[in-house]
């Protein structure tokens, strides 16, 4: 079966270039369909699917962003449109890869239509700012950004090589199918390096009942990305172990997530075990990147690029409000699991974050303003000992069989 490969950017400031490419997909068997983003000329390369088509589904009048000349409204629009029209497409069976170049405008809209699209789907955009912080770009997908090492400004020695390897790389993944297996249930949990004994046992027992675990590094991305994959129906249960994230966005830190975290599972309905894992700690970067207003506040240098800083129990008590906040708000089956004897690993007796007022303050938040009927329980120990882990893993089971919780 011919396989087609989607190229989207601008077909008339970068016509040359993609003409070039597509003829780099097509000597290797593939057909092409090509999305048109451009707003300035006349496109050099006939699409398959126009600028305008694109114009209006993302709100906007191809004619009246032309009139306007506001590059950075056009631009806009057009990356909204190309996020509805690509995964229609994608939807309807019409593409099996979709490849872009360009630099930071087309990089903005050929990566607003990737991030669209199903983990798994080929992505690869050509692109000037592949080096650096791509988050923004990449966003929770699994787009491959390959550096176009000189601008996306013609054909020539250099770019020419550039431009047959992606057409070369978008092709192998369009051919590469995942490996066979049987399926099991997907069980999301959430882990920091101080939680990592915790999850690693949990994850143990939960692989043990016909389920695979996959583990994300509450990172802030890692966050988002464990919200990305319960919104799209791929998990059947939560195991958040660590909602370490929410420190960090009330204080400020470098590993927040955002507000959105933990609303997927709440929303989709799909069982959760909640913990306030790692919620003894704020994340910053190397020891002088931490506020000056934070100066005089417990900081624990965890590495040279992290530094860790000591919450309080009045953050403890938002972050308790918070997470109950969110389990309110489920249409299926939750659980707070709290241990008593520290959140974390530098959390427990004689190490430098150990205070159990600050994490009574969490506790106590959580007990008081969670609704009736979803249950909290109690252990009197660490997160990271075994018989917290073995408790967590037995919790999700018993929602994920229909079982009343011990």
């Amino acid at each position: 079966m011919q396989r087609t490969i989607g190229m989207i950017g601008a077909m008339d400031t970068k016509g040359a270039e993609f003409a070039f490419l597509k003829g780099e997909i097509e000597r290797k068997g593939f057909r092409v369909r090509v999305f048109d983003t451009g707003v300035i000329g006349e496109p050099g390369l006939a699409p398959d699917i126009g600028r305008e088509t694109i114009a209006e589904a993302g709100g906007a009048s191809l004619a009246e962003l032309v009139a306007q000349g506001d590059r950075g409204k056009a631009m806009l629009a057009m990356a909204a449109g190309a996020a509805k029209v690509v995964p229609e497409a994608v939807h309807r069976g019409e593409i099996d890869g979709l490849i872009g170049m360009g630099g930071t405008a087309g990089t903005a809209v050929a990566s607003s239509a990737m991030r669209a699209l199903p983990v798994g789907f080929p992505k690869l955009i050509v692109s000037t700012v592949a080096a650096g912080d791509t988050r923004g770009y990449i966003g929770t997908k699994d787009i491959v950004m390959m550096p176009a090492v000189v601008d996306v400004a013609g054909v020539n020695r250099i770019s020419r090589q550039i431009f047959s390897r992606a057409a070369g790389a978008i092709c192998g993944m369009a051919e590469a199918d995942a490996a066979g297996g049987r399926d099991k249930r997907l069980i999301a949990a959430s882990m920091f390096g101080n939680t990592t004994s915790c999850v690693e046992r949990a994850r143990s027992r939960l692989e043990g009942e016909d389920t695979e675990v996959l583990v994300f590094h509450c990172t802030g991305v890692g966050g988002q990305t464990l919200e990305s994959l319960v919104e799209g129906g791929y998990i059947s249960g939560v195991l958040d172990i660590t909602t370490t994230e929410w420190a960090d966005e009330i204080a400020g830190g470098v590993f927040a997530a955002g507000r959105e975290r933990g609303d997927a599972a709440a929303r989709r309905g799909i069982p959760q075990v909640i913990v306030p894992g790692c919620v003894d700690m704020v994340n910053f970067h190397a020891r002088e990147t931490v506020p000056e207003r934070y100066a005089d506040r417990n900081l624990y240098v965890w590495n040279s690029n992290i530094t860790l800083m000591r919450t309080t129990a009045e953050e403890n008590a938002r972050i308790g409000a918070i997470l109950a906040e969110k389990a309110n708000a489920s249409v299926g089956p939750v659980a707070f699991l709290l241990p008593l004897g520290g959140v974390s690993l530098l959390d427990s007796p004689g190490q430098p974050f150990w205070d159990p007022a600050a994490d009574r303050a969490c506790f106590d938040a959580i007990k008081r303003h969670v609704k009736s009927g979803i249950p909290v329980h109690e252990m009197d120990c660490n997160i990271n000992d075994p018989a917290f882990a073995d408790r967590a893993a037995e919790l999700l089971l018993a929602m994920l069989s229909g079982r009343p919780q011990a």
